[in-house]
């Protein structure tokens, strides 16, 4: 049996880095090698947000890249993957995304996604989302990326911010057909077993 290929996750600056590194951990559980991105703005957000330098995440992955190596494996389609997350997922980076314009790792690897056509999750965390982002989302949407708002799912009845991060996490596995046992869906306790 040959190796599983890792998923990609890149980190970008919008506000949501605890739901990156509840990603990089489950993707930990479950077994899955992470090749991971982390932009310039992310590493501010880490630190903001998480209290988390960048390099500490390189414990979290499998490989670590700077986003500024073209050179990376991942910018090449003929480098095997399993999907990409881009979480969280800032407008800048879905605009250079949709635009075509991969002038980072981060954006390269996803065009790769697109191109390849492999999962590529976006995970935007903004609100109220601008004319311009719903333009570039729905572009996403059109040519196969998952646009995966950061919502939380209020009839799971969270009772803290661990379990909205959990949730989204989850979601975010979910679609990179990563089994885990973050949350559980709608109803998930009536249903028989």
């Amino acid at each position: 049996m040959g190796k599983v290929p890792p998923v990609v996750v890149g980190v970008s600056g919008a506000s949501g880095a605890p739901i990156a590194l509840r990603v990089l951990r489950a993707l930990g559980e479950a077994g899955r090698p992470v090749t991971l991105v982390v932009s310039a703005g992310a590493k501010t957000v880490l630190r903001e947000e998480a209290g988390v330098e960048a390099s500490a995440l390189a414990g979290l992955a499998s490989e670590l890249y700077d986003d500024s190596d073209l050179t990376a494996p991942i910018a090449s389609g003929s480098t095997p993957t399993a999907g990409m997350a881009v979480v969280p997922c800032s407008s800048n980076t879905a605009a250079k995304i949709a635009l075509g314009l991969g002038d980072t790792l981060l954006t390269r690897a996803a065009h790769v996604h697109l191109k390849e056509h492999r999962p590529l999750i976006l995970v935007p965390r903004e609100t109220p989302l601008s004319t311009l982002l719903l333009r570039h989302l729905t572009t996403l949407s059109e040519v196969g990326a998952v646009v995966l708002v950061a919502s939380p799912a209020y009839y799971l009845r969270p009772t803290t911010i661990d379990d909205v991060t959990d949730y989204l996490a989850g979601k975010v596995l979910d679609h990179l057909g990563v089994p885990h046992q973050l949350y559980r869906g709608w109803k998930a306790s009536e249903r028989p077993r």
